[in-house]
C-alpha cells in the first residue's frame, strides 16, 4: 500500500509538472512533456500543422528549421518499441528548441502582402516606367519588359522570399546558414540601403512642400507674378487663347519647381552646393518623424500603417485615370504611349532598359524581401505570394502609364505641340512640372493637387519603411544580445543618421546630389551584390539543397523552369545589366547642367565603398578559417569546401 501511495504521489506530481510544462510549452514553444503511460502508448512523429510526439501530445507547427519536429527526443527511448507497463515510471523530456527570443510575426497575412506591394510599387512605377516605355518603342517595349520579368525579375523575387522565410534571418545573419564566406553581401546591402535613404526621402520632402502649397485657392505654380519668376515665364492656361508658346518659354510650374522649391539657380554645380533650404529641412524632418513612429515597434506597427499607405495610391490612380480620360486630347497621349515601334527592338538599349526597369521595380537585393519573409509562418505559401505581388507591381506600372499619358496628351492639345515635345522631361520633373501644370488646368485643381501629392508621399513612405526595416532586421538578427531590447533607440539612431546624411540633398544644389546617387552610387553596386547572391545560393549552397528547403516549407519541389533560372538565366540576366552599364554609361544631365568627369569618378567611388565589404569579409573569413593564404590559390574548390562544411546542418536532414 505504501508503494502504491508513492506511485500515486509520483503520478500526481508528474501530472502537476505536466500541466505546468504544457503551459510553458504553449507560451514559448520550448518545453514538452513526454509520457510513457500504457493507455496512450508510443506514437510516431507525424507532419502537419500540429506535430505529434511520442506521447501523443501535440506541439505547435515549427516556425523555423531550427524549431522543426525532428528535434524531439526521448531520454527513456520511448519513441518506438513496446508500450511501458502500467504503473511504469513517467519520464519528463525537455525539448530545447531554441535559446533565442520568439521571433515576431505578421499579425495578418494581408499585412505582409501589402507591405511587399507597397515596397515594390514606388515612385518609379509612376514616372520611370511610362517614360521608358514611350522612349523605347511604346507598346513594343512590353515584349522585352515581360520577358525580363518572367526570366529574371520574378525568379529573383521568389528566391529571396523563400530564403527569408526558410532561414528566418536578415540579410547579414542568413549567410551563416548558406555560405559564411559571402557574409559581406549582407553588410553591403545595409550600406546601399543607407545611401538610398539619403536621397530617396528628399523626393518625398519635395512632394510635401507641394502638398502644403496646394492649400490655396490659386495654386502658386499657375502665375508668373511671384518673386521667383523670370521674364521668360509664360502663363499658358487652358483659358488663355492669345498666348503663344515658344521654345524659350518656361512655364510657371517649371519655375516654381526649379527656382522656388529646389532653388538650383543659386548653385553652379556639385562643386558649390550652397546652403541648406530650411523649408525642405523641416519637410524632411516631418517625413522622418512619420517613418520613425511607423517602424519603431516592428512589423506589428508598420503592418498596420501600410493598410493606408499601400491602398490609398490605387484609389488616387483610379480617380486620376478617370479624370484624365475625360480631358480633351487624352487619346493623343494614349496612342503615343502604346503605339508600337517594332524597329526599336533591334536596339540593345531597349533590352537594357527593360532589364534595369524590372529589376529596380521588383527590388530584389535590397534585403527587404528577406526581412519581410523572415516574419512569415514557416509553411506560408511564398510561391503564390511572389507571383501575386510581382504581377500587381507590373500591372500598376502599366496602369500608371495611362494616368500619365492621358494628361500629357491633354497638355499637348492645349499647347498645340506634339506629345513628344511635352514629355521631354524625365524623372521627378515629369511629376513636379508637367503633371503639376496639368492639374492646375483642371477644374477643382486644388483637390486634385492635394490627392496627387499625397499619393506621391504614400508611395515613397512604403518604400522607406521597407528599406529601413531591412537594415533593422539585419542588425537585430546579427547582434541580438545588444540590440534586441533596444530596438526603439536603435531605430531612432538610424533615422538620425539618415536625416544627417540627407542634408546634402537639401542644399540649393541638392537635386544634383540626388541625381548622382540615383545614377551611380546605388545602381551598379546593388546589381553586383545580387549577382553574387544568386551565385552563392545556386552554385555554392546548391540548387538541390535550396529546392529541398522549399519542398520542406511548401510541400512541392520547384519545377525545372525555376531551377534553370536560378542556376543560369538569372546570373546571365544580371551580368548583362552590369556589362551594359559599363559599356554604355548613362549620360547624366540635369537642368542644363552636364556633370563633369570627376563627378562620375565620385559616383563610382561611392558605389565601390558599399561593395568593398564583400571582398573584405572574404579575406577576413579565409584568414580566420586557415590562418594563411595558401588555401586561397585553389579558389573554387576551397569555397565549395566552406559551403559544404561551414553551413549549419538542420535537425530534420
Amino acid at each position: 500500500m505504501d508503494q502504491e501511495d508513492n506511485v500515486g504521489e509520483r503520478d500526481k506530481g508528474g501530472e502537476g509538472v505536466g500541466g505546468e510544462e504544457e503551459g510553458t510549452q504553449k507560451e514559448n514553444g520550448r518545453l514538452m512533456l513526454a509520457d510513457g503511460v500504457a493507455d496512450r502508448g508510443p506514437k510516431s512523429l507525424t507532419s502537419g500543422s500540429g506535430q505529434q510526439v511520442s506521447n501523443g501530445f501535440t506541439t505547435s507547427a515549427p516556425q523555423s528549421p531550427r524549431e522543426g519536429p525532428g528535434t524531439a527526443t526521448s531520454a527513456a527511448g520511448t519513441t518506438s518499441g513496446p508500450s511501458v507497463p502500467l504503473g511504469g515510471l513517467r519520464t519528463l523530456v525537455v525539448q530545447q528548441t531554441s535559446l533565442e527570443r520568439p521571433r515576431e510575426t505578421w499579425s495578418k497575412k494581408m499585412d505582409f502582402l501589402l507591405s511587399v506591394i507597397g515596397y515594390a510599387v514606388d515612385l518609379g512605377n509612376v514616372w520611370r516606367f511610362p517614360y521608358i516605355c514611350y522612349q523605347n518603342g511604346g507598346g513594343a517595349f512590353l515584349l522585352p519588359y515581360l520577358l525580363m520579368a518572367v526570366f529574371g525579375g520574378v525568379p529573383l523575387f521568389y528566391m529571396e522570399l523563400a530564403l527569408g522565410q526558410f532561414h528566418r534571418s536578415g540579410c547579414i545573419s542568413i549567410w551563416k546558414h548558406i555560405c559564411p564566406i559571402f557574409k559581406g553581401i549582407g553588410f553591403a546591402i545595409c550600406i546601399i540601403a543607407l545611401y538610398i535613404a539619403f536621397y530617396y526621402n528628399t523626393i518625398m520632402a519635395w512632394a510635401l512642400y507641394y502638398l502644403l502649397s496646394s492649400f490655396q485657392p490659386t495654386l502658386p505654380w499657375t502665375t508668373c507674378t511671384n518673386s521667383w519668376n523670370t521674364h521668360n515665364c509664360n502663363r499658358y492656361m487652358s483659358s488663355d487663347h492669345n498666348v503663344s508658346w515658344s521654345n524659350s518659354s518656361t512655364s510657371p510650374a517649371e519655375e516654381f519647381y526649379t527656382r522656388h522649391v529646389l532653388q538650383v539657380h543659386r548653385s553652379p554645380g556639385l562643386h558649390q552646393l550652397g546652403s541648406v533650404s530650411w523649408q525642405l529641412a523641416l519637410c524632411l524632418l516631418f517625413i522622418f518623424i512619420i517613418v520613425y513612429f511607423s517602424i519603431w515597434k516592428g512589423v506589428k506597427t508598420s503592418g498596420k500603417v501600410v493598410w493606408v499607405t499601400a491602398t490609398f495610391p490605387y484609389l488616387v490612380l483610379v480617380v486620376l485615370l478617370i479624370r484624365g480620360a475625360t480631358l480633351p486630347g487624352a487619346w493623343r497621349g494614349v496612342v503615343f504611349y502604346l503605339k508600337p515601334d517594332w524597329e526599336k527592338l533591334l536596339s540593345p538599349g531597349v533590352w537594357i532598359d527593360a532589364a534595369a526597369q524590372i529589376f529596380f521595380s521588383l527590388g530584389p537585393g535590397f534585403g527587404v524581401l528577406l526581412a519581410f519573409a523572415s516574419y512569415n509562418p514557416f509553411h506560408n505559401n511564398c510561391y503564390k505570394d511572389a507571383l501575386v505581388t510581382s504581377s500587381v507591381n507590373c500591372l500598376t506600372s502599366f496602369l500608371s502609364g495611362f494616368v500619365i499619358f492621358t494628361v500629357l496628351g491633354y497638355m499637348a492639345e492645349m499647347r498645340q505641340q506634339s506629345v513628344d515635345a511635352v514629355a521631354k522631361d524625365a524623372g521627378p520633373s515629369l511629376l513636379f512640372i508637367i503633371y503639376a501644370e496639368a492639374i492646375a488646368n483642371m477644374p477643382a485643381a486644388t483637390f486634385f493637387a492635394i490627392i496627387f501629392f499625397l499619393m506621391i508621399i504614400m508611395l515613397g513612405l512604403d518604400s522607406t519603411f521597407a528599406g529601413l526595416e531591412g537594415v533593422i532586421t539585419a542588425m537585430l538578427d546579427e547582434f541580438p544580445h545588444v540590440l534586441a531590447k533596444r530596438r526603439e533607440w536603435f531605430v531612432f539612431g538610424l533615422v538620425c543618421v539618415c536625416y544627417l546624411g540627407a542634408l546634402s540633398t537639401l542644399t540649393y544644389g541638392g537635386a544634383f546630389v540626388v541625381k548622382l546617387f540615383e545614377e551611380y552610387a546605388t545602381g551598379p553596386a546593388v546589381i553586383t551584390v545580387v549577382l553574387l547572391e544568386v551565385i552563392a545560393v545556386s552554385w555554392f549552397y546548391g540548387t538541390k539543397r535550396f529546392c529541398n528547403d522549399i519542398q520542406l516549407m511548401l510541400g512541392f519541389y520547384p519545377g525545372c523552369f525555376w531551377r534553370t533560372c536560378w542556376v543560369a538565366i538569372c546570373p546571365c540576366f544580371l551580368l548583362f545589366i552590369i556589362i551594359s552599364f559599363l559599356a554604355f554609361p548613362p549620360e547624366v544631365k540635369l537642368f542644363h547642367y552636364k556633370y563633369p568627369q570627376w563627378t562620375t569618378v565620385l559616383g563610382y567611388c561611392i558605389g565601390v565603398s558599399s561593395f568593398i565589404c564583400v571582398p573584405a569579409y572574404m579575406f577576413y573569413h579565409l584568414l580566420n578559417a586557415k590562418g594563411t593564404f595558401k588555401q586561397f590559390v585553389p579558389f573554387m574548390p576551397y569555397l565549395q569546401h566552406l559551403a559544404n562544411n561551414k553551413v549549419h546542418l538542420r535537425h530534420y536532414e
